[in-house]
């Protein structure tokens, strides 16, 4: 997967904008003003940061082992580091899922209702 594709799969989300709030080259996806998936754009081979159960997390590690890494700058518990060009494009997107759902679980319940109320 590539990140224009990364990308496309983000924004399609409910509630989802994208914006540079660190710099010019790191890419950032929120829900609903919460950072789901960051993308550092001029990394080479290409990745991204994205949100994980700590559980799930360390299962991925080992089994993506130096495709999927604890996260780059992030906390290492809660959030992975893929490299795209490595994985599946159905797992990227998966990932993706699993951790635009994370966030917003935990939402409250009152942005949950917002977000639920966008069209």
């Amino acid at each position: 997967m590539n990140i224009e594709e990364f990308r496309e799969h983000c924004i399609l989300k409910k509630g989802v904008t994208e914006e540079f709030p660190f710099d010019a080259a790191t890419l950032v996806f929120k829900v609903m003003g919460k950072m789901f998936a960051l993308v550092p754009l001029e990394r080479i081979p290409s990745q991204a940061n994205l949100k994980c159960d700590p559980e799930r997390a360390i299962e991925l590690r080992e089994t993506y082992d130096g495709k999927i890494t604890a996260g780059y700058h992030m906390s290492k518990v809660h959030w992975n580091t893929l490299y795209l060009e490595g994985l599946s494009p159905s797992l990227v997107r998966e990932l993706i899922d699993h951790s635009y759902e994370l966030v917003v679980a935990g939402l409250t319940k009152k942005i949950q209702a917002q977000l639920k109320a966008l069209d």
